[in-house]
């Protein structure tokens, strides 16, 4: 097997591990039927090349609800700042088990992540508040780092509605995940080749629409 086949491997399997453990603890606030879903959404999008890395960034940004001792603001132990709306550290932290690895898988733990979401996802998310397409997601994964995976990749998220490509707020060339949102960008460096997966128009945060 090829170093970049190697590599398509074990993101695939990263991404796999990490989607089910995203749709099964963090999206309470969408539909019932989308959760119980999950393993549906989960054969379908692990097939797609461009998703693969979004399960282990993404996936791990939004926990079930903000531990009350930090929602006051500041980092805790594992890297988040929920009154800032980001995550700054290893990616070890995401999951909030700091054990040397990333839903059970050490490929990517030692990554630096930093990960932001707007104030209409962290509403819709954690306060009850209706999905908008106000609310956003931007992922950077830097792997250049000692112990870490070698790989760089940058994403934007944004909530489009459960209609998709059929949504007003849907942007030509992004790709579909989750069954209500759009990457709207997707691009990394990984075994030696700069990427570019997705990359819509436009490519910002926000309307018109």
């Amino acid at each position: 097997m090829s170093k970049s086949a190697r590599a398509r491997s074990a993101r695939t399997t990263q991404f796999s591990r990490s989607l089910v453990g995203y749709v099964r603890l963090n999206l309470g606030t969408l539909t019932s039927a989308f959760r119980e879903n999950a393993d549906q959404y989960h054969e379908e999008v692990k097939l797609m090349r461009p998703t693969i890395l979004l399960g282990a960034v993404v996936a791990l940004l939004l926990i079930v609800s903000v531990p009350a001792v930090f929602a006051a603001g500041g980092f805790d132990e594992f890297g988040y700042n929920y009154q800032a709306r980001n995550f700054v550290g290893p990616a070890d932290g995401v999951d909030r088990v700091l054990d040397g690895k990333v839903w059970g898988d050490p490929t990517y733990a030692n990554d630096h992540l930093k990960m932001k979401w707007s104030t209409a996802w962290d509403d819709a998310r954690f306060h009850g508040a209706a999905w908008t397409p106000e609310a956003w997601c931007d992922n950077q994964w830097n792997g250049m780092v000692p112990g870490g995976s070698g790989e760089t990749w940058h994403y934007r998220i944004v909530w489009v509605g459960p209609e998709l490509e059929a949504s007003a707020y849907w942007r030509e060339g992004g790709y579909a995940i989750w069954g209500q949102f759009e990457v709207i960008m997707s691009h990394g460096v990984a075994a030696g080749q700069h990427i570019w997966e997705a990359l819509a128009t436009p490519a910002g945060y926000g309307g018109p629409y």
